[in-house]
């Protein structure tokens, strides 16, 4: 089994996209997503945009990175500069450190609706970019 952590900051909105889609993409892998700095909770407007395209992350909830450490991971993903800046030693084997940035669309101001329209512009960069790593490192791995 592969296994997959995705870090941002808060792990509120783009980790836990990522872990979504992943996931979505094949049940088989063990994604899990943490942040250096975990907020109270996943941002409402993530949750709504990901059920939009049938993937439902309302159960997930922000984690400390540090329950992770000393874990084993084929892949560590950060998500965001500010992680990928800080993110800690990993006491645990890591096969693959990768960073795949994106926007925080909980940084964006306006009102709903363009709040909205910048979390799927976000969800939509993110499912494309997590399909290409997939394609490329896991399935792209598979097949040699």
């Amino acid at each position: 089994m592969i296994r997959i952590l995705v870090l941002c900051t808060g792990n509120r909105c783009r980790s836990q996209m990522a872990q979504g889609i992943l996931q979505s993409l094949d049940p088989q892998l063990d994604v899990h997503s943490a942040g250096t700095k975990p907020a109270s909770e996943v941002h409402p407007l993530g949750i709504k945009v990901m059920a939009e395209i049938g993937i439902d992350i309302s159960a997930h909830y922000p984690k400390n990175i540090d329950q992770y450490l000393g874990e084993s991971w084929d892949y560590v993903i950060t998500v965001c500069g500010g992680a990928n800046e800080s993110c800690p030693m990993f006491t645990g084997r890591v096969g693959k450190r990768l960073h795949i940035g994106f926007d925080d669309p909980d940084a964006f101001k306006g009102k709903e609706e363009e709040l909205l329209n910048e979390f799927r512009r976000v969800r939509d960069e993110i499912k494309v970019k997590m399909r290409d790593f997939y394609l490329t490192e896991i399935d792209g791995e598979r097949r040699i």
